[in-house]
Parts: structure tokens; C-alpha cells; sequence
């Protein structure tokens, strides 16, 4: 299991980050090519938020504990298959 965040539901309250313990998440800067992909609330809340969202960057450490799913107030993680 991996930790799949939804890029226009994400807004960087580093709930996540605080939670693991694994330290799967850190908070970066939406690179401008990701954000041509977002929808338009997605892109009123990065602009909102200064771009600043979570990122699994340690994918691979992830225990699938759900702490993050549970403790992100957007519900922005979702715990995927990854084969």
C-alpha cells in the first residue's frame, strides 16, 4: 500500500507530516507543471495556501498504518494497492 494524495483537495497543514511515523510526508512547493493539471479549486487553494502541499516523498516507507488518511482534515491521502 502507498499514500496517494489528491493534489485539489491537499492544502499543506502538515497534519500528515506531524502524524507518521515512518516520515513518509514532507511539505514542498506544487511545481508549476502539476498545477496546469489541477481544477480550478485545486488551483484557488494552492494559490491560497502558497502552493504549499504534502508529498509522499518516502512512499516506499509507508506501513499502511491509515494515521494519515485519518488525521488529514481535507481527506486528501487515500491508502492505494501498489503492485
Amino acid at each position: 500500500m502507498r499514500p496517494v494524495i489528491d493534489r485539489n483537495r491537499c492544502e499543506g497543514k502538515k497534519e500528515c507530516v506531524a502524524v507518521c511515523p515512518y516520515n513518509v510526508f514532507t511539505i514542498a512547493t506544487v511545481a508549476p507543471e502539476m498545477r496546469r493539471a489541477l481544477s480550478l479549486r485545486g488551483r484557488l487553494k494552492g494559490f491560497a495556501h502558497r502552493w504549499q502541499q504534502a508529498f509522499a516523498a518516502n512512499a516506499g516507507a509507508c506501513q499502511a498504518c491509515g494515521l494519515c488518511v485519518s488525521a488529514c482534515p481535507e481527506k486528501a491521502i487515500a491508502l492505494v494497492r501498489f503492485c
